[in-house]
């Protein structure tokens, strides 16, 4: 199996289905905010198949209503200020 190309998908599909998206809701909404976007898409991101850019994250925090930090995994946060005090 191949390693994900994103660390985000699974809680993007965790919060859309908490808020009862389907994938195709998520997909206009991200349209509505300003990303063309598919609902394949939303499924190659969730499933961890597809990379994500900044702005997609940025994007994707606007439609699902989220601060942008939730669509990481927990402890996401824990790594990163230990790996910053590090330098």
């Amino acid at each position: 199996m191949e390693a994900p190309r994103n660390i985000v998908g699974p809680q993007v599909m965790r919060i859309r289905s908490t808020k009862g998206m389907s994938q195709n809701d998520l997909a206009v909404a991200c349209q509505l905010a300003g990303w063309d976007v598919s609902r394949g898409v939303i499924a190659r991101i969730e499933g961890g198949v597809r990379w994500i850019a900044d702005f997609e994250l940025i994007e994707l925090a606007k439609a699902l209503k989220v601060p942008i930090p939730e669509l990481y995994p927990l402890g996401t946060e824990q790594y990163f200020n230990k790996k910053s005090e590090g330098h």
